[in-house]
């Protein structure tokens, strides 16, 4: 059993092993503050971020539900859940939302931290953990492999907390945000100043010190997401910290590699989100421009087959037929108009398709088609349309 050690500094690492990790996550936290969105779908990505925080936080603890009692648990209120986990889930969820609200003056003190504990393990861990309290004499903790110690329940504990607290609103202040972020983080977690929910504390806490550094609002990013999938470098590395006495520089590698890798992934999300966007402005552009009184059966129908598209990142072909029937159930021939509308659409490179090992075939839309085709191009292409029941991709 490793007993803990109170640092002589709250922050120390290797600068020169750091600086270059620390320049790649700022660069990724820089672009995904940047790049121009839309609300409405950013807010739909940022449902899904928090809904990653806080399965990875829970998951993280032992917590096990399926997506659809997440989801519940992201809902519904204490009393009609079911399971601990959900509980928890669902205080990580009241706390997550909590946290966005907080001012950026307000000082991470003892008050605050307590407040986020409080909240994280609110009417799911109250029957073994008072909320917000510090842990007293006699009540001491375990965690991680190989097995680590909290500080000494009592006085020891009372006095790394309140010096955490205090280097928090002092000698973090020296250093970059995102550095502060996952140092407090790393502390927390290595003192376990509460009975229960450090961790979750912890990574709450980040979250929130992240919100500082500009990742906040339609940045926010899903950590826990990344330390659940990888789950057995996170601990390593916490272990690795505490070994080299409370050194922080492989959990700052670590962590800045995930706030890299997370800003980028939503990024690239935000950026699909954008091409989709011009996809759909182009789409409804050139087509309705089609619309003389023989061409609109035709242009509606071919609409509908990339609305579907819009709406998937990949759809079988069955499953496009299947959506859009009611568009084609009147014709005399409705499979055959579907296919000759489709391939025309893949003509247009509108549309990509793939053949399946196991038969049929996935579409797809090609969203850099509004930078590859030019307006003459497409309505001299769409005079090339075969008029005849030919099918030259798809059959």
């Amino acid at each position: 059993m490793i007993k803990y050690i109170l640092p002589k500094n709250w922050i120390i690492y290797n600068l020169t092993v750091v600086t270059s990790a620390l320049a790649e996550a700022k660069a990724a936290v820089l672009s995904l503050q940047t790049i121009p969105y839309q609300k409405s779908w950013v807010e739909s990505l940022q449902r899904m971020e928090l809904k990653r925080e806080v399965a990875g936080t829970s998951r993280i603890e032992g917590a096990d539900f399926t997506d659809r009692e997440l989801d519940a648990a992201m809902k519904e209120t204490p009393d009609q859940l079911l399971t601990r986990s959900q509980k928890q889930a669902y205080g990580a969820t009241q706390t997550y939302r909590w946290i966005t609200k907080i001012p950026d003056d307000c000082p991470a003190d003892q008050k605050l931290v307590c407040e986020i504990h409080a909240r994280i393990v609110k009417d799911c861990d109250e029957d073994h953990c008072v909320p917000g309290k510090i842990r007293e004499i006699g009540q001491n903790v375990l965690f991680g492999q190989p097995r680590h110690r909290g500080a000494e329940g009592g006085e020891e504990c009372k006095e790394a907390f309140e010096q955490f607290t205090m280097g928090l609103k002092s000698e973090y202040f020296k250093h970059d945000r995102l550095i502060q972020a996952l140092a407090a983080h790393y502390h927390l977690a290595a003192m376990h100043p509460f009975l229960d929910g450090n961790g979750r504390t912890a990574r709450a806490l980040e979250a929130l010190l992240l919100q500082r550094a500009g990742l906040r609002d339609t940045c926010f990013i899903a950590m826990s997401n990344y330390y659940y999938d990888e789950k057995i470098k996170y601990l390593e590395t916490l272990a690795q910290v505490r070994a080299a006495n409370h050194d922080l520089t492989e959990f700052l590698l670590f962590g800045l590699r995930g706030i890299a890798s997370q800003s980028n992934r939503l990024l690239q999300e935000i950026k699909r989100q954008v091409a989709k966007a011009l996809f759909r402005n182009l789409m409804y552009d050139l087509f309705n421009r089609l619309k003389s009184p023989r061409t609109r059966a035709l242009t509606d129908r071919q609409l509908e087959i990339l609305k579907c598209l819009l709406d998937a990142d990949r759809l079988e072909l069955t499953e496009v037929r299947k959506k859009t029937e009611n568009t084609y159930q009147s014709l005399k021939s409705p499979q055959k108009a579907f296919i000759r509308d489709l391939n025309n659409l893949i003509g247009l490179h509108a549309v990509r398709f793939e053949k399946l090992d196991k038969g049929g075939y996935d579409l797809w839309l090609n969203l850099n088609w509004p930078a590859e085709i030019t307006e003459t191009e497409f309505f001299e292409q769409v005079k090339k349309f075969p008029k005849a029941k030919t099918h030259p991709f798809l059959s």
